[in-house]
């Protein structure tokens, strides 16, 4: 079946060669999805069955890197495979997506973790998008009634990791609260609408508020962690896990943020959402060390005076700075929307240049190669010395939904 299906998906691909001479938008957009068909169909191949785990990373000999259902990761899997089968209408890809999301159901009642949103949401979630399985919708509003008991309404803010020390063992964190978190709201607003029940609304725009007020700085970077005070609500801590300083700006943070506060003026159509999102868009494609492709460093300050790393892994043993093809991909997908309601077309362009750009040779995988990743060159979290300069599935995930996004957007490249 999988010769037959490349011979046919290297057919269109002749086909979309035949029509012009030129790059155009939609022969972009045909190519790379059809590579992203063949690809994921070698992961797919490698994996055989779910057995409840889900396709993460790479090892550092080069083989797949899993996770389980609990993993925050592992709902982007099953969004990759509802995406292509979103492009290609193949009930194929649709079986395929099922099977790799109905395994991830026992995250309903999940109230450790903040991130259900990208677990159940990425899944579930584009499941009922695009099939309007009622089952799915009463799996994610459980889901959301999960998230809900995070929420601290001292803090105003849902909370993120439990207690523990930081990561310079200064403070011990009581309520720290990171800014993927903006991320998760997603999954609220969606609850609200579909339950008519407003409280979710609230907690989603409460979060939002908080963040905006304790996150960002003055030059609309923002912190990683800000850890609070359950009784009090003030702010404890302001620190990195996943950056290289406190006070420096980790450049995947700027792009859930610019992402997360994106998606909130959709939802609620306050345009103070608006312009935060577009002065952490600012931020980001200004930033003097964002590189001419646009694909970022792994954060914006690594090793420029005043901007001290607190950890202990000795980044010198890499020789060079790494990207972050993940950072690249959630802001592409963000800015293609956050054109649309601005109709800057300084958004626009520089998100045709970051997935142009994700998409050469450079950072887009041989076919067939790679552990079945679209891309390389991202990086987890080099504080901790994971998963540097790898491939990761929601670099993918947020690749897949820019093009599609791109492909909805009517002004041609």
């Amino acid at each position: 079946m999988r010769n037959s299906r490349f011979a046919f998906y290297s057919l269109i691909l002749l086909l979309l060669a035949g029509c012009t001479g030129t790059d155009s938008k939609k022969q972009f957009i045909g190519e790379n999805m059809n590579y992203a068909c063949e690809q994921t169909r070698y992961m797919l191949e490698s994996l055989g069955d779910t057995n409840g785990r889900y396709p993460r990373s790479t090892k550092k000999d080069g083989s797949l890197s899993t996770t389980d259902i609990y993993g925050w990761t592992s709902g982007f899997f099953p969004g990759t495979l509802w995406f292509l089968y979103e492009f290609t209408n193949d009930s194929c890809w649709k079986e395929k997506a099922v099977e790799w999301t109905l395994p991830l159901e026992p995250n309903r009642t999940n109230t450790k973790d903040h991130d259900v949103g990208f677990m159940m949401y990425n899944s579930f979630g584009k499941g009922f998008a695009l099939t309007k399985n009622e089952s799915y919708r009463d799996i994610l509003v459980q889901t959301a009634n999960s998230l809900m008991t995070r929420y601290n309404p001292n803090v105003h803010s849902i909370q993120s990791w439990e207690r523990g020390k930081s990561h310079h063992d200064t403070i011990i964190w009581q309520f720290p609260v990171i800014i993927d978190n903006m991320m998760n709201l997603e999954l609220l607003f969606w609850a609200a609408r579909e339950t008519g029940d407003k409280k979710y609304y609230d907690v989603a725009v409460t979060h939002a508020n908080t963040t905006i007020k304790n996150h960002l700085r003055e030059d609309f970077s923002c912190y990683h962690v800000v850890d609070y005070d359950t009784i009090t609500g003030e702010v404890r801590d302001r620190a990195t896990a996943q950056g290289y300083a406190d006070n420096s700006a980790w450049a995947r943070g700027q792009a859930w943020g610019i992402y997360g506060f994106t998606m909130v003026y959709r939802e609620t159509g306050d345009s103070k959402y608006l312009s935060v999102a577009q002065k952490m868009a600012d931020f980001f494609l200004h930033n003097p060390s964002l590189p001419e492709d646009k694909v970022p460093l792994w954060d914006f300050n690594a090793g420029q005076d005043g901007y001290t790393k607190k950890w202990k892994f000795d980044e010198t043993k890499i020789g060079y700075i790494p990207r972050d093809a993940s950072a690249a991909a959630i802001a592409a997908s963000a800015l293609f929307e956050l054109y649309q309601y601005t109709k800057n077309p300084e958004y626009y362009d520089s998100a045709v240049t970051m997935i142009h750009s994700l998409a050469s040779e450079q950072y887009r995988a041989v076919p067939g190669s790679n552990a079945g990743f679209l891309l390389m060159h991202s990086t987890g979290s080099l504080p901790h010395g994971k998963e540097i300069d790898v491939p990761l599935v929601y670099a993918d995930y947020y690749f897949l939904e820019a093009l599609l996004r791109y492909q909805k957007i009517g002004k041609e490249s």
